[in-house]
């Protein structure tokens, strides 16, 4: 039986001015499936992400998500769609005078629901991401790690059929990713919901990832599993993505190896 296509990609272009950060793209996904876009910075992978739910107007081609033309709606048809189609973007975009519960139940109340249902609905998506407790606080009060959890919950709230995930961990400093990527892969695996996420960390994407895009100069130059990707990569960017593997590896090897090797007490304060 063929997969149930949810998303299709036909022939993307965008261009500013002169410039084509977007040439050519290409992509199908499936009902349920994790895609993950990766290459390097300025490539055009956040161009293509944006374009989908025309956060950026494509110069041309053709974006169909559930056998509907988004390429053609205006903006009045476009905005029931938009809640069908979860989006974190790389800045957190907060409502800073709202509490992390107000400012997912804003886009919820916009869409028509009562505020009794929002209220519940906001505060699950909330739960979801672990900040159940912290509903009462104000971005301010919180971590860059948190606000973007509270972005995702925003994402999460109207329960859609498609996530898209622009470089969600790209604003948080290397302490805080950590706690964004575990409620991402925790999301991945208990949702099922067709998920697009645009993102440099490398070992998120080889664990959650049904199949990676690596994008180059505006196109999408190699595709496959993880597997098929990274064990014999075909292009300059995906043996570059290699040796990042492989490096990370030996670093991790190396640390432990150091560890072990320390004697107990070293580098501590002993009575």
């Amino acid at each position: 039986m063929a997969e149930e296509l949810h998303l299709q990609i036909k022939g993307l272009r965008k261009s500013y001015g002169d410039f084509e950060a977007v040439r050519g793209v290409d992509l199908t996904v499936a009902k349920g499936e994790v895609v993950v876009i990766m290459g390097p910075s300025g490539c055009g992978k956040s161009t293509v992400i944006r374009c989908i739910n025309r956060l950026v107007e494509p110069s041309s081609g053709e974006i169909w998500f559930d056998n509907q033309p988004l390429h053609k709606l205006t903006p009045n048809q476009l905005v029931p769609v938009r809640r069908r189609i979860g989006f974190v973007f790389q800045n957190f975009n907060l409502v800073q005078r709202l509490s992390a519960r107000d400012n997912v139940l804003l886009g919820l109340v916009y869409a028509g629901l009562n505020k009794k249902t929002a209220r519940r609905w906001a505060e699950e998506a909330l739960e979801k991401v672990g900040l159940a407790q912290d509903a009462d606080k104000f971005p301010r009060e919180m971590s860059g790690g948190q606000q973007q959890r509270v972005g995702i919950a925003r994402a999460l709230a109207l329960k859609p059929e498609l996530m898209l995930w622009d470089e969600p961990t790209a604003s948080l400093d290397p302490i805080l990713v950590r706690e964004v990527l575990d409620v991402m892969e925790n999301l991945v695996k208990s949702s099922g919901t067709t998920m697009v996420i645009v993102t440099h960390e490398v070992p998120f994407a080889l664990r959650v990832a049904d199949r990676i895009e690596l994008m180059n100069a505006g196109q999408i130059v190699e595709s496959g599993t993880p597997t098929q990707l990274f064990q014999a990569p075909l292009t300059a960017v995906g043996q570059k993505y290699l040796e990042i593997i492989k490096a990370q590896h030996t670093d991790i090897a190396e640390i432990s190896r150091r560890i072990l090797a320390t004697p107990r007490n070293e580098g501590r304060i002993t009575a």
